[in-house]
Formats: structure tokens, C-alpha cells, sequence
């Protein structure tokens, strides 16, 4: 058969035609022929170093890079708070909390964040930032540096709480600590902190403003408003309502009582209460409260000075606490206030205060075992007071009911926030969480809880 150069070089009518012409009349070999012949040739392949060296598709410089935040704790729940925060080849973390176990848990003393995911990535870690010293955002701190060694950053207290948990385990010499004041600004890689003064029932707490490439994050820690604090330092509304008229990218917020209506009471309101048991009281009084809360241990020693009473102290948390604070000169109190435990035998029932733990209801705590019959120093009589000075966290209320059930058994007068105002809130009413959208105006609004929805951010 004759073949035409045209119609294998030329246009792709031509080839069409031939490819007929060919189907019609030759033979199979002839078409096999053909086909080889009309085969366009190959590229030829590139050596392996050029393709290596060439751009790969995440690499495209149109691609922007995301800033990632992951919660490892904190979120729809109560306690464990911990977020991390990654761009590009930085971290930074944000508290380090624990929780308590719940009622399957049987044996637990303590519930703990999953770490894989930052002992995989723990030399892209650049620091740990605690906005305060809760047990909820500080307990986990010992176990995280057991498996990552990174330098942490807090306030002048919480820095001194911090510390005597690493000297219990051991920790102090490997660890960097450093103290930060409301207001200073820390840069860690590609993140700039800036600590912003708040408000909480603890001294020392801060809001964070994380400044990224991408936009800035405001991460409220635990606050609430309160315009009367013990210590007068109001919340840094100014500095917050800057940053919102700047623009900021997302609003990461406290939510801990946003459903209930209204603003939290003043923390003073509650001295106020104390003042009213104590005075003409003739028996010995015993207060439970959480031992982070500075102020309300304050407003205590307050009404207990103001009754010429002694104070005995019995929970080991409550006692470095309160140790903690006075050293730092967070709680003003007279010379030879504070008693030793071992030493209230000395005393009548109406000299004397005991501040205790256990207003949780745990099960190992000092005001349960005082309950219980089993603490070895101090007997509950029905010539006590027993003062509750706090809620139930979700999830405690069982606990909290049986030992108040328990020392009522005793024949112990119980005071608790059912039956009179010996408890504020430590966070936001729903008033507060409204107030908290207004001062930053946001393009992402997170919430603990699903409850919040409602004040979403627009």
C-alpha cells in the first residue's frame, strides 16, 4: 500500500482519512504497520535529581499556611484545659489543667490531657502560657514535663503555685519558669502574647491576646466581671475594646454558668454574708471553700479577725496555698492569726476557724473525713458550724449532698449556697457572656459549651 507523508504529518483531518482508507482496504498487517509508524513519540524522562529538586504542590507559593487550634481539654467540659496553638513550625500551649474523675472511674484519683500528640511534635513546642492558678488549668503541668521539658510563662502567683507543685515531684532545676506582669508582651517563634489584666476569683489572672500571622486570637481564660474587686483591679475592659475595634480573628472564651441570667455578684457581697454568721456566734466555725480562691480565704480571715477568732487550717492544698499567698503578700493578715492544727484543743469553740478543703465533696478531702468521723485532728460536734462556701462543680453534686447529709447526722449546723449567699460565682452569667461578645468584635467565636450558642459573636 502506498503511504502519503501528508497524511501521517499533516493535519488531523488527513490522518483521520487515512486511518479509513487504511481500515477499509489493507490487510492486518498492514494496519499493524501503520500504527507502529503513527505512534507519537515519547517525552523523554526526566533524571530523578531534576524531578526531586522540582516544586511540590503544598510548596506553591499561593498556598497560604493555617494556623491550627486544637483543644486537647477544656472543651465541653469542666476542668483539663489545655489548647494548642500551631503555625508553621511553632507551638505554644495554653494552661495545663486537670480534672476530677467521675463515677466510673473507679481508683482515679486525677484525669489528665492525652500528650501524644505534643510528644510527637515536642521540639516544635516553643512555650507553656497559664492565664491563672487554678488546679483546672495548672495540675497537669508536673505530668506534661515528665515527657516534654519546655519553659513556662505566668504571673507572680501563679508562678508560686506552679513551683510547689515541681518541688513536690521533683521538677524545680530541669524547669524554666517565667514571671510575667499584666500587661507585658512575650514573643515565642511566630506567636506574640500579650497578658491582659482580669478579673477571677484567684490574683494574678490575665486574658491573653495571641497575635499570629494570620490574625489575632483573644483567649479570655476563667474571668468575670466584677466592678468591686477585693483587690480593686478591675479587668482591662480599654485594652480588650482596642483589640476588638482592630479586628480580631477569633474569641476563645470562658462560659461556665453563661445560661443563668444575670451578672455574677460581687465578691464582697460574700464577706458581707461571713460577717453576719460570725458575729454573736457561739460556736466553732468551720468554712470549706476551694483553696485557689485567694479572695474568699481573704474575706474568712477578715471576719475571723474582726471576731477575736483564731484560724486552724487542714487540707495540704489549702495550707501551701494559703503559705504560697501570704508569702507573695497576696493575703494580708495580722501576726499569730494562723494556728497550727495540732494546736486547737487549746482553744474554746468560739475562738476558733477552721479553713478546710472539700467543698466538693471528694472523697479524700479533709471535710469529708471530718464528716465521716475519720480526720484525726478534728471532731465534728453539734456545736459546729459547717459553712459550704462554694457550688457543686457539674457532675460533684452527689458528693457535695452526702456530706452535707453526713454532718447533719452529727447534729453540725451546715450552712450552703441553698440557704444563704456564701458563694459567688468564680465566672460568667449570661449577661457578662453578652457583654464579653460586645468588647470583641470577632469573625469565629468559641465557646466550652454548647450553651453559649446563643451569644454567638456576628
Amino acid at each position: 500500500m502506498e503511504r502519503k507523508k501528508e497524511g501521517f504529518m499533516g493535519s488531523r483531518e488527513n490522518r483521520n482519512r487515512t486511518r479509513t482508507t487504511v481500515k477499509k482496504e489493507g490487510n492486518k498487517e498492514q494496519r499493524n504497520e501503520i500504527k507502529r509508524n503513527t505512534r507519537m513519540p515519547r517525552k523523554p524522562r526526566e533524571p530523578m535529581a531534576k524531578r526531586e529538586n522540582a516544586p511540590r504542590k503544598e510548596d506553591s507559593i499561593f498556598k497560604k499556611n493555617k494556623l491550627k487550634i486544637i483543644p486537647l481539654g477544656g472543651l465541653q467540659e469542666v476542668g483539663k484545659n489545655i489548647t494548642v496553638f500551631e503555625y508553621e513550625n511553632d507551638i505554644i500551649l495554653v494552661d495545663c489543667g486537670v480534672s476530677f474523675p467521675e463515677d466510673d472511674m473507679l481508683g482515679i484519683d486525677l484525669v489528665i490531657p492525652d500528650f501524644t500528640y505534643l510528644v510527637k511534635n515536642k521540639d516544635r513546642i516553643r512555650g507553656l502560657v497559664i492565664t491563672h492558678g487554678h488546679e483546672d488549668h495548672i495540675g497537669s503541668i508536673p505530668y506534661f514535663l515528665k515527657q516534654v521539658n519546655v519553659p513556662i510563662y505566668a504571673t507572680k502567683l501563679t508562678v508560686g503555685l506552679i513551683k510547689n507543685k515541681l518541688e513536690e515531684h521533683r521538677l524545680t532545676k530541669q524547669t524554666k519558669m517565667h514571671t510575667v506582669k499584666q500587661g507585658d508582651t512575650v514573643e515565642l517563634g511566630k506567636f506574640k502574647i500579650e497578658f491582659i489584666k482580669s478579673c477571677h476569683s484567684i490574683p494574678d489572672a490575665v486574658a491573653l491576646a495571641i497575635h499570629t500571622p494570620v490574625g489575632v486570637i483573644v483567649h479570655t481564660g476563667d474571668f468575670k466581671i466584677d466592678y468591686t474587686p477585693i483587690n480593686d483591679d478591675t479587668m482591662d475592659f480599654g485594652r480588650l475594646a482596642e483589640l476588638g475595634n482592630q479586628g480580631v480573628l477569633a474569641l476563645m472564651s470562658d462560659s461556665t454558668n453563661a445560661e443563668r441570667k444575670g451578672y455574677t455578684m460581687s465578691e464582697r457581697t460574700v464577706g458581707e454574708v461571713f460577717d453576719k454568721l460570725f458575729i454573736n456566734c457561739k460556736k466553732r466555725i468551720v468554712v470549706a471553700t476551694f483553696a485557689s480562691n485567694v479572695y474568699r480565704i481573704q474575706q474568712i480571715v477578715n471576719s475571723a479577725v474582726a471576731n477575736n477568732r483564731k484560724i486552724a487550717v487542714s487540707g495540704r492544698s489549702m495550707v501551701n496555698m494559703i503559705e504560697t499567698a501570704m508569702e507573695l503578700g497576696y493575703i494580708d493578715v495580722p501576726k499569730n492569726v494562723f494556728i497550727d492544727i495540732d494546736m486547737i484543743g487549746n482553744y474554746t469553740d468560739e475562738q476558733l476557724v477552721i479553713i478546710t478543703t472539700g467543698s466538693q465533696g471528694e472523697p479524700m478531702s479533709a471535710l469529708t473525713r471530718m464528716a465521716t468521723g475519720e480526720h484525726k485532728k478534728v471532731h465534728i460536734s453539734a456545736n459546729d458550724l459547717v459553712i459550704i462556701s462554694a457550688t457543686p462543680i457539674p457532675g460533684n453534686e452527689k458528693f457535695v449532698a452526702k456530706v452535707i447529709d453526713d454532718l447533719m447526722k452529727i447534729g453540725a449546723e451546715v450552712v450552703y449556697s441553698s440557704l444563704a449567699d456564701i458563694h459567688v460565682s468564680r465566672t460568667c452569667l449570661s449577661r457578662r457572656a453578652k457583654v464579653d461578645a460586645s468588647f470583641s468584635k470577632t469573625k469565629i467565636f468559641y465557646s466550652s459549651t454548647w450553651r453559649i450558642s446563643s451569644f454567638n459573636c456576628t
